[in-house]
This record gives C-alpha cells, structure tokens and sequence, in this order.
C-alpha cells in the first residue's frame, strides 16, 4: 500500500468535504482551516468518544468556558510574560520564521536552546531565508490575541491560548459540586487560539484549533488512582529523557521503576493510548516520550507527549503533565481566593500550624464598628491567606488590605480534625485537529490503481451506513428510503444513494471511510433480505433488512473498559 503524503491528504479532505482552507476565495491565511461536513461529524464523533472515557468511565464533570478573558487572568497563569516562541526575520523580504524549527537537523532538540544558543546555531550553520536574504537576530514573540474588552478604555483581554485556566479558576465552584473530596477531575472541549508565528503544516499547526483537556485534581501526598490496577498490566512504547531510547514496558514497571512519576500519570498514559488507538491510531507508529529535563516546565514534576508517526514525523497530539500545585497556587497569589481542598483525617490530631492573629487595639480605632467583623475573618485565615505581606478581608462589600500593622502571624497548636492543601493538578490536553488528521493518514489505504479507502474506526466514522437501492425504480427506493429512515431514527448516520453503478457508489462511500454499505434490490422485494458490505474487507453478507439496523447498533457498541 502507498504511503500517503500531507499534500494528496488535504487534496483528499478538500474534495470529500472533511477540510477546506479558511477564506479560500480570498485567498485564505495560513493557519487557518474549516471543517466541511464529513470533517465537523468526524470532529464531534472523536470528541464524543473521548466524552466517553472521561465522563462516564471515569466520572469526570464537564464545563464549557469563555474564548476571551481578562489580563489578570493569564498575567497569573503566566502566559502574558512567558507565552512566546523564538522567531527570526529575514532583512530582504521581511517574513518571519520559527527559529527552532530552522535549526531542526542541526541540533538533537532545537526546542531545549535559548534564544543565544538557538542564534548561534543558525549564524555557525549560515542558515538564510529561502529567498536568500541573512535573518535578524532570533527575539521573542508573545502568541496570544490581544483585545480590549469593551469600548473606549475597555479592559485588556486576550484569546485563550488553552481551555484549562477556566477549569482552574472555577476551581471553588467543582470542588464544592463533586461534594468537597479528592480526587475529582473536570473536562473541557473548546477553542484555543494562539498566533503562531509561520504556519505551515496544514492542520498540525493552527491559530484556532481544538482542544480537549481534563484537570485532575489529587491530593499531593497520595497520587494513586482508584483504577490503577486496570492499567498497570498494559504495554506501552516509551522514550524515557534518560537516555532517549524508545522501549516497551508495563505501566506499573513504568511507575515502579520511577520512569513514570506517579500512578495517576500511568493510569492516564494508558487512558490516553486506549482513547487514541480505539480512535484510529496505529499502534506500531505511536509513542509517549519523556519531556527532557531541559523543555520540561519548571514547576512540572513529569511530563510525556503522545507522539504519532505521520508524513511530518513524529508529532505531538497529546501531552500529559503532572504539574503540581502551580496552576492554583499561582491563582490564589493573584485573586487571593482560598483555592484549597480539606484533607480530614481518620481521627483527630495534635497539629501546630502558622495562623493569623489579629491585632485589635489597631483595627479598633480604624475600623471602629467593623473590627469585629473583620477580627473573625483574620481568626478565620491562617499563613497561606498572606501575599506579599498582605491580607485581604471584606469592608462593606469591598476588599481591603491589611498589613502587619493589623496581623501578626503566631505558630498554636491545636486539635484538628483535618488540613487545607492545594491539591495538585494532572492534565491530560489533547490537540482535537492533530488527533484527527493523524486518524485520517493511518486510515489511509491507496491500492496500485489508485483506488482510495479511509479505514475509519466505525465508531469515529462520519458516515455509519450507505443506504442503495439497485436502481430507483419498482419500489427498490421506497424499501430503501425506509430502511434509511429506520437507521437515522436510531442516531445512525446514513448516506442514501441511488445514482451512478454500484461499483461507482461503493468507492466514493470507501473515500468517505463508510464501514457499511446496505444494497436493496430485487432479491430484496421478494425475499426481505439486504446485502451488507464491508468497506475494509469487501464481504458481502445478506441478511433480513428487518435485522440490520440491530445489526449496525451492536456493531457500533464500545464497552467502558480501560
């Protein structure tokens, strides 16, 4: 079978309505795609099957968060400052490149250089711009859409770059809905948007793309997972950033001999390989590699990417990080809101901790019929509630700062039935398009005439059923309108087809990747029975048209099973 190239790929999802270049008639921009009909159901078909595996086998909540937000929120999250790549422009005629992915070939990890590392990659190795021009020095781009929400001196906001910073400053509301205990998750599917600086690997690369992310939150002292023992069997292929060697070994000799960090990371690397082969990838071109120690988050205790094997390499379509208390933390430091879970113990214990103690001879004479109020929020805060050296109470209705003139913090001991933490966060984020195009190249089936099949999981597969009557004519369409019918009413996609030859609607049914195709004909008016035929195989079974939409159901069922 031929290998298929990105180009013939997108040639393919152009004509048969999966992907069309945004804008074309003007031209288009790069970065930029629409989903056509096949395209959106195949979309939402992946989507729904990782809805299934997160909500209803795991027990996962779902949101569904604003596309814009203000500065502060990723000021906290650390975007504003430190969201950016490394890009070069070219003196001659002005267009600019990532600069890693020039130095690609001339370096293991062009991802891990700074940007005086990365430039004296490129000046040692003379790369120049493809219409020969020298680049400019290598500087920083920040990817976020900024705007202004509101007219006139509107508040600054900018286009998400992620779906996650919803999930984490809704953190209170989740936690207080999945009844105060850890662990609890919550998943996300929406639009991200970043600018990218060039480009060009048709939908690998996007300025608004799809994600669907989860956020688990556990206790940072207990990173089991109540499924582990469903997973720790599982073989999976890892590239440790030991020594970079892709190998195959169990989720729990992963954990056990420390290449994976923890038991939740396992569990979900085995989820997310269950999800994406039952999805269409290929098994033998899949892999989770370790993030070097160098590209690695610095607050991230590990990190693996799925990587798939498709016509530009190896590509990241899901990453899977431990990241610790940062997302909170950094949200509490900000907002000053309580974002900490309540860890209660078997039994009460002798605990001592840092707590705020207020000073009432100064809140007295300042505060005067309002110091008792805010002496029982103080009472109420213990060292975590100090930022900066400073805590924030409410004064009719209004936040108020107060320094240590007001508070002092003193060390008590005390009988405690349980402890605040800030739980820590795991996040399975996966790309929607990089996970799609990569399930369409590894369905991808070319013979040496040139006869075109997409060997599309049923379960994802846009189209379920193609419904053809033999001809339409002596009741052959009215028996297969009906069937037809009888499938949607049933939630089966179809496609009804009477024009042109059998052979001809069997092919273009074989580009759209339909599992199935139910032919009614004469045979069919006398007997009651259907021809069902097989896209991957070409079978042909027949059966009573009374059995197939039972049939078809039972063929579409995925058991929740890890």
């Amino acid at each position: 079978m031929k290998e298929v190239s990105s180009g013939e790929m997108l040639s393919l999802c152009k004509r048969r309505g999966f992907i069309y270049p945004a804008y074309e008639i003007y031209g288009g921009i790069a970065g930029l795609y629409d989903y056509g009909p096949l395209g959106t159901a195949l979309k939402s078909n992946i989507a729904d099957l990782w809805r299934r595996i997160y909500a209803l086998q795991e027990g996962f909540v779902e949101i569904d968060g604003d596309n814009v937000g203000p500065e502060a929120i990723f000021k906290a999250s650390g975007h504003v400052d430190n969201f950016a790549d490394l890009s070069v422009t070219c003196k001659q005629c002005g267009e600019s490149f990532r600069a890693d992915h020039l130095a690609k070939g001339l370096h293991p990890n062009p991802d891990s250089l700074s940007i005086e590392e990365l430039q004296k990659v490129l000046r040692d190795n003379n790369v120049k711009c493809p219409c020969g021009g020298e680049f400019a020095d290598v500087e920083e781009f920040n990817l976020m859409f900024k705007t202004k929400i509101g007219p006139g001196n509107g508040r600054t906001g900018y286009l998400r770059p992620e779906t996650a910073q919803s999930i984490f400053v809704n953190y209170t509301n989740l936690y207080r809905h999945c009844r105060e205990k850890l662990p609890f998750g919550c998943i996300q599917v929406g639009r991200g948007f970043r600018n990218e600086i060039s480009p060009r690997q048709g939908v690998i690369r996007l300025r608004e793309f799809n994600m669907m992310e989860a956020e688990l939150f556990v206790d940072p002292e207990d990173k089991s997972w109540p499924r582990y023992a469903d997973a720790k069997d599982k073989l999976v292929k890892l590239v440790p950033n030991t020594d970079e060697k892709e190998v195959e070994m169990t989720i729990g000799e992963a954990v056990a001999n420390g290449t994976i960090g923890n038991e939740t990371l396992g569990y979900f690397i085995w989820v997310t390989h269950d999800f994406l082969t039952s999805a269409g990838i290929d098994p033998s071109k899949l892999r989770f590699r370790q993030h070097l120690k160098t590209e690695m988050a610095h607050y991230a205790a590990d990190c693996w990417d799925a990587e798939t094997l498709i016509s530009f390499g190896w590509t990241e379509i899901v990453g899977i990080a431990d990241r610790g208390c940062w997302d909170l933390s950094q949200h509490m430091k900000f907002s000053k809101a309580d974002l900490t879970a309540f860890k209660r113990f078997d039994e009460p214990r002798d605990v001592e901790r840092d707590a705020v103690k207020p000073k009432f001879g100064a809140l007295g004479p300042r505060f005067k019929g309002a110091a008792g109020d805010i002496k029982k929020q103080l009472e109420a805060m213990d060292a975590t509630a100090v930022h900066d050296g400073l805590v924030t109470v409410t004064v009719d209705g209004q936040p108020v700062d107060l320094d240590t003139t007001y508070y002092e913090v003193v060390r008590v001991k005390e009988k405690v039935n349980g402890v605040r933490v800030v739980p820590h966060v795991i996040e399975p984020s996966h790309g929607l398009d990089r996970i799609l195009y990569s399930c369409l190249e590894h369905a991808y089936s070319e013979k040496e005439d040139g006869y075109i099949t997409l060997k599309l999981k049923p379960v994802v597969a846009p189209i379920k059923v193609g419904v053809f009557p033999l001809m339409a004519k002596d009741g052959m369409e009215v028996v297969a309108q009906a069937l037809d019918k009888a499938l949607r009413e049933e939630g089966i996609a179809t496609y009804y087809d009477d024009s042109g030859s059998i052979g001809r609607r069997y092919a273009r049914m074989d580009e759209a990747g339909t599992p199935w195709c139910v032919t009614i004909d004469y045979d069919t008016l006398e007997k009651g029975d259907v021809t069902i035929r097989d896209r991957d195989t070409s079978e042909q079974l027949r059966m009573s048209a009374d059995d197939v939409v039972p049939w078809i159901k039972e063929q579409l069922k995925r058991k929740l099973s890890c």
